[in-house]
């Protein structure tokens, strides 16, 4: 096979492999938040779930009636918006999910144990990209 014959090849493999993805902008839920470090890193709480909540997009994590959730940051609501937080889903039934982060409704979930009551309040800092492919 020649020069020319292995441009083609790569060409065709190039256009088999190639999809196409479309970015949906959307608004960043709050425009500050209260973590215990600036980085959002060490958790805040633990809550308990007290009703299922589907999560409607990319940024959310769905919620099970019972489960445990970790709370490393809290939302400050801007008027008109839910009270959100971010944390991660702990728990047997859900090990698909540990470790995965994301926001959820606060009306959904009771404290049981604060680990940290020192917060501190900082912007948020990104609005989110989801990536939709075909």
């Amino acid at each position: 096979m020649g020069k020319l014959g292995y441009r083609v090849l790569l060409i065709v493999s190039f256009g088999c492999l190639h999809q196409t993805t479309d970015a949906i902008h959307m608004e960043k839920l709050a425009n500050r938040k209260m973590c215990v470090d600036r980085y959002c890193s060490y958790v805040i709480s633990v809550a308990k779930v007290l009703e299922d909540y589907i999560a409607s997009d990319c940024r959310f994590i769905n919620l099970k009636k019972g489960k445990m959730i970790y709370v490393y940051s809290k939302l400050k609501p801007v008027e008109g918006t839910g009270l959100f937080w971010l944390g991660s889903v702990y728990g047997d039934h859900y090990v698909d999910q540990m470790g995965i982060i994301g926001y959820f409704p606060s009306n959904h979930v009771n404290e049981t144990h604060i680990f940290e009551k020192k917060t501190i309040e900082m912007p948020t800092a990104v609005s989110f990209l989801f990536f939709n492919s075909p």
